[in-house]
C-alpha cells in the first residue's frame, strides 16, 4: 500500500514538473516573439529618422513610412510565429 502511494505521488510530481516546462516553454516563445517585434519597430524608427536627417526634410516622410511598414512587417512575423 505505501509503494503504492509513493508511486503516485512520484507520477504526480512528474506530470507536474512537465507541466511547468511547457508553460516556461510558451512563455520563453511569445516573450521571444515580443523582442523580435520591438526589434523591427526599433530598426524602422531609426532608419527612417536617420534618412530624413540624410535629406534633410522638413516633413519626416521616411520616419512615417518606415514606421508603418516595420509595423506591418513586425506583426506579419507575429503571426506566422503563432501559426
Amino acid at each position: 500500500m505505501m509503494k503504492k502511494k509513493k508511486k503516485e505521488k512520484t507520477l504526480e510530481n512528474s506530470r507536474h514538473k512537465k507541466k511547468a516546462k511547457k508553460n516556461l516553454n510558451v512563455y520563453a516563445k511569445y516573450s521571444a516573439i515580443a523582442f523580435q517585434m520591438f526589434a523591427i519597430i526599433l530598426i524602422g524608427v531609426f532608419g527612417g529618422w536617420k534618412l530624413d536627417e540624410f535629406f534633410n526634410f522638413q516633413f519626416p516622410i521616411f520616419t512615417l513610412i518606415l514606421t508603418v511598414l516595420s509595423v506591418i512587417l513586425s506583426i506579419y512575423y507575429a503571426i506566422k510565429d503563432f501559426l
